[in-house]
């Protein structure tokens, strides 16, 4: 194996941690309700972020305690499937 000292090693987080979602769609409402959707096992808290220069798309920030990567990428997932959601970072 050939390793490419140009690319850095991937961060370690330690588990569990506190981790965040930025959420982006058109409607702040259906945004909210995805968040509660996706989190609604959990103990969370959200933000609204900013809004795009016409008012078109919309920003929320969304955190939780993940226990485990598999756990963050299903999150992920979750949110990114959502029909409300257009992006998720």
């Amino acid at each position: 194996m050939i390793l490419d000292d140009n690319i850095p090693d991937k961060p370690h987080i330690e588990y569990p941690c506190e981790w965040g979602y930025k959420i982006i769609g058109k409607d702040k409402v259906e945004l909210e309700a995805c968040i509660h959707e996706v989190l609604a096992n959990r103990v969370f808290k959200y933000t609204h972020g900013n809004s795009s220069a016409k008012g078109i798309f919309h920003t929320l920030n969304a955190k939780c305690i993940v226990f485990s990567q598999n756990e963050r990428d299903e999150l992920f997932r979750c949110f990114g499937e959502h029909k409300a959601v257009k992006v998720v970072i």
